[in-house]
C-alpha cells in the first residue's frame, strides 16, 4: 500500500515538475512527537519513545523522533515516507534517510535539501550515486581545503576581506557571500557558499 502511494505521489510531482519546467526537490528533515514522560511506577511505557534534543525548545524532550523526506516542486508538496528514529536499534538518522531515498526512482532532475545535521559522507555519496544533486547547510566547524590547507569554515570566513566577497541583497537584508570550490572531508569536489550579514563584516 505504501509503495503504491509513493508511486502516486512521485507521478504527481513528476507531472507538475515537467509542466513547470522545474526540478524535483526532496527535503529531508526530522520532527519530534512529544509524549508525556511516564512515571517511575509505570509498567508499560510507550514503545519507541526516548529523549531527543529539540532545536525549537532548546532542550531534550520525551517522545518519538521521525525522519521523513518531503517530495515537492515549487507549488506542490507531499510526504514520501517516514522512519522512526530508534536509538537502541543503532541506525542513525542519515541511514534512515538513505533507506527512504533508495526507493525514490525518477528520471527528472532531483535536488536533495538537508540541514547541517545530515550531510555526511555516506548520505551525500548515496545521493550522488543516484544522480541526485545535494544542497545542504554545513556546520561552521566543517573543514575546507583552500589551496590545499585544512581550515574550519568559520576561521576561513574570518580571513576574508570585503574585496574577496560579493554583496548580495535578499529582501531588505544585505549579505557578504564568498564562493568556495574544492574539497571537503569525504568529498573531492564541492561548492560552499559562505554568507554573513554585511553589517557583521
Amino acid at each position: 500500500m505504501l509503495r503504491k502511494l509513493q508511486q502516486w505521489v512521485l507521478h504527481r510531482v513528476e507531472c507538475n515538475a515537467k509542466r513547470e519546467h522545474h526540478p524535483i526537490f526532496v527535503s529531508i528533515d526530522d520532527t519530534i512527537c512529544q509524549k508525556t514522560k511516564p512515571s517511575s511506577r509505570a509498567t508499560h511505557a510507550i514503545q519507541g519513545c526516548d529523549w531527543h534534543y529539540s532545536l525549537a525548545e532548546k532542550k531534550s524532550i520525551w517522545g518519538h523522533s521521525l525522519v521523513w523526506p518531503m517530495v515537492h516542486t515549487m507549488t506542490q508538496a507531499f510526504p514520501f515516507a517516514f522512519r522512526l528514529y530508534d536509538k537502541p536499534a543503532g541506525k542513525s538518522k542519515g541511514e534512515l534517510a538513505m533507506e527512504m531515498l533508495s526507493s525514490l526512482d525518477t528520471r527528472q532532475p532531483v535536488y536533495v535539501l538537508m540541514d547541517s545535521w545530515y550531510p555526511s559522507k555516506t548520505l551525500v555519496g548515496a545521493c550522488l550515486k543516484k544522480g541526485f544533486h545535494v544542497i545542504a547547510m554545513l556546520k561552521t566547524n566543517r573543514i575546507l581545503y583552500p589551496k590545499g590547507t585544512a581550515i574550519q569554515a568559520k576561521e576561513f570566513a574570518k580571513s576574508m576581506e570585503p574585496r574577496d566577497t560579493r554583496l548580495v541583497t535578499v529582501g531588505k537584508e544585505r549579505y557578504r557571500v564568498y564562493r568556495y570550490e574544492g574539497a571537503l572531508n569525504g568529498l573531492k569536489d564541492a561548492v560552499v557558499l559562505l554568507a554573513w550579514k554585511a553589517d557583521q563584516s
